[in-house]
């Protein structure tokens, strides 16, 4: 008998087909956390209870009344190689996977009971029927829309915007009267609010519980599975680093006995993706993306490490947040959810 998969080497892991992947929800944490879930709607009196499934990522299909989580969670040596190559887990901590589990919850229910169809909606939230951006520029300073998750994506699109709302109105305990008294967007809590208690009792007028991309209908390997995901998250942006950088660093003769600047960053990368990715809003994976040019860049010019590594880490930190925002700026790409 072979060894078990999850014992595999990563080479041999990488050839696998998710389709082959044995995994399910039933004894992970990805059970209890749907099961929460579904006595958070229980609690609010809502008769509605989403399907869910494994699949790629997360999303919620159009008209679909279920919600597909992303395969990496299932197990813990999967969420370690989503970690090693894209940097970062989408849902990898329980409060993270139940902001993001509350939002498609939110796109689920809005399929079962057709809630875009009504013209309250519309007037609210905009033409559900509006094309899906490839990127979205938010606005910051908006007080039209709740903060729920990253990127200020109910900006994104009036699903989004729907879909964000129910989950500020969903989380338990939080006070979103309170917290958006005086924000326009308050007026889109209260329709969710009022909408929820009409349709509680009603049954869903769709209930198809068919699952889109379910995990064993996937053939891609692995391996094809990352190229693609690390292709959709890179970006080009011109190297246009080597002002700032001899700012921070110095390439002068008489500093060859101070440390590489590339040593320095690749040494300082795990730190510096995840404090950029948090203050900006972008993937870790864009952020090392951007770093990468960098390091790139200080090895060609053959820069030092010239003052004390506390003064580069805090003008390294500043100029790639700068950077990673001039990417931000050319617009976001909104999430499968």
């Amino acid at each position: 008998m072979g060894r078990p998969w999850h014992k595999l080497s990563e080479t041999e892991l990488l050839k696998m087909r998710l389709c082959d992947l044995p995994l399910r929800i039933r004894g992970t944490p990805l059970q209890e956390r749907t099961l929460r879930l579904l006595d958070e709607l229980d609690r609010k009196g809502l008769r509605f209870r989403p399907h869910i499934w494994l699949a790629e990522e997360w999303f919620t299909p159009d008209g679909i009344p279920g919600i597909a989580i992303p395969f990496y969670l299932a197990h813990p040596r999967l969420t370690k190689l989503e970690r090693k190559y894209m940097l970062a887990v989408e849902g990898g901590t329980e409060q993270e996977c139940m902001r993001i589990l509350r939002h498609e919850a939110g796109h689920a229910i809005d399929n079962a009971y057709r809630l875009h169809y009504r013209r309250r909606w519309r007037e609210l939230f905009g033409p559900y029927s509006h094309p899906y951006p490839e990127t979205y520029k938010p606005r910051p300073n908006s007080r039209r829309y709740v903060l729920h998750l990253n990127n200020w994506y109910a900006q994104a699109h009036p699903a989004e915007d729907f879909a964000e709302t129910f989950a500020v109105w969903l989380t338990p305990g939080y006070p979103w009267r309170r917290r958006y008294a005086n924000w326009p967007a308050l007026e889109k809590l209260l329709y969710v609010d009022e909408l929820m208690k009409e349709i509680a009792e009603l049954p869903p007028p769709n209930r198809r519980r068919r699952q889109i991309d379910a995990l064993p209908q996937v053939r891609l390997s692995l391996g094809e599975h990352y190229r693609r995901k690390r292709d959709h998250y890179a970006v080009e942006w011109p190297a246009y680093y080597d002002r700032d950088l001899r700012r921070i660093f110095a390439a002068e003769a008489r500093r060859t006995r101070h440390p590489p600047a590339a040593g320095f960053l690749r040494s300082q990368r795990h730190e510096f993706c995840e404090r950029v990715a948090w203050a900006t809003g972008a993937h870790a994976y864009t952020v090392n993306h951007i770093l990468q040019g960098m390091i790139e860049r200080c090895r060609s010019l053959n820069l030092r490490l010239s003052g004390s590594p506390r003064t580069a880490r805090e003008q390294v930190l500043l100029m790639l947040t700068a950077h990673t925002m001039h990417v931000a700026h050319a617009g976001y790409y909104p999430m499968a959810v």
